[in-house]
């Protein structure tokens, strides 16, 4: 069997150079592509350490197609994301729901040998999302997970034009979320610790920021939030945020920590607030973020670094420390 490279955690969190083979012969609808960016996602930090291939965020070109592949074809430009396959017969699968499915084969759970941190990959063509023409590899690599799940707290919960939609941290997600709302037609408050990313905020499409350290009441000028997008890791302090919410609004907690989520009562239940959990968006959300992405030239501001176990481990060391501007794309 032929042998491509993938790039493994190890135990002492050093990304691994290692090998994996690919089938002489693809079956049914597996599709062999050549990896030519990779998104680093908050989430492979936490894979760092395990015997596993890392990297979920995959954008390749297609080099060979298995029997049953029906609309990919070599030279084809594809992204991959977080989950791999599906049972699709269950209920959720059949609603579109696929990503909720009991068999979902999901990064870190499941086909531990391959990634998109590597030189190639062997996925299911029905998991594979066409890059738009007007998306480089290197702006669509994020969008397989970063942009997935932004788009999916707006667009799986029904996020209307006319709403004032609020996003917490100006980061990976928040840059994302922040022009995503905002071509959507919302209005963007964005809160943040300091003034320190006011501008690029506002460039990106904010209409309001609020710098939120050391403050014991915040003001907008804005109508309260219709829903907040919280993408901070840290816990949000609600003493000041919940009472910029409208009633019936909608919390999305996207990137908090692990442990216990801690929010005060009385506030929920007078002001009748709902806390919607979400994961990646299901494959017809994702690929219409792809073509929206396209269309209003949405993308992620990003930093290069080389695939290589030097590339990854500079790319991994500044990520874990706060010293990545926004998304770190790594590029064959």
């Amino acid at each position: 069997m032929p042998s491509f490279t993938v790039f493994k955690g190890s135990k002492d969190g050093n990304p691994v150079k290692s090998t994996t083979t690919r089938p002489d012969e693809l079956k049914g609808d597996q599709v062999f592509m050549k990896i030519t960016a990779s998104g680093l996602c908050g989430t492979d930090l936490h894979y760092k350490t395990a015997d596993m291939a890392l990297g979920h965020e995959g954008v390749g070109v297609v080099e060979d197609v298995g029997p049953d592949v029906k609309d990919l074809k070599k030279g084809d430009r594809v992204g991959w994301g977080y989950e791999h396959d599906c049972c699709s017969r269950c209920q959720e699968c059949l609603k579109g729901n696929e990503t909720y499915c009991p068999s979902r084969a999901m990064y870190g759970y499941a086909d531990l040998d391959q990634g998109s941190f590597g030189t190639h990959a062997v996925w299911r063509e029905a998991f594979l999302f066409r890059i738009p023409d007007g998306l480089t590899d290197e702006a669509a690599a994020p969008l397989q997970c970063g942009g997935a799940t932004v788009w999916n707290a707006l667009r799986a919960y029904n996020a209307q034009p006319t709403e004032t939609v609020g996003v917490m941290g100006v980061g990976g997600l928040g840059h994302l979320a922040i022009q995503f709302a905002a071509k959507m037609g919302c209005r963007v408050v964005v809160l943040s610790g300091s003034d320190s990313k006011k501008d690029e905020a506002t460039r990106l499409g904010a209409h309001e920021f609020l710098a939120t350290k050391g403050q014991k009441e915040l003001k907008m000028s804005s109508p309260k939030l219709n829903r907040l997008l919280v993408t901070t890791s840290a816990m949000p302090q609600w003493d000041l945020v919940l009472p910029l919410m409208a009633p019936g609004a909608t919390i999305h907690p996207l990137a908090v920590d692990e442990g216990n989520l801690e929010i005060p009562y009385m506030p929920l239940l007078l002001g009748g607030l709902s806390i919607q959990g979400s994961v990646v968006a299901p494959r017809h959300l994702h690929n219409e973020m792809l073509q929206f992405a396209a269309l209003h030239q949405i993308a992620p501001v990003v930093e290069t670094f080389p695939m290589s176990e030097a590339g990854i481990k500079e790319a991994m060391d500044k990520l874990e420390k706060g010293q990545v501007h926004f998304r770190a794309v790594l590029k064959n």
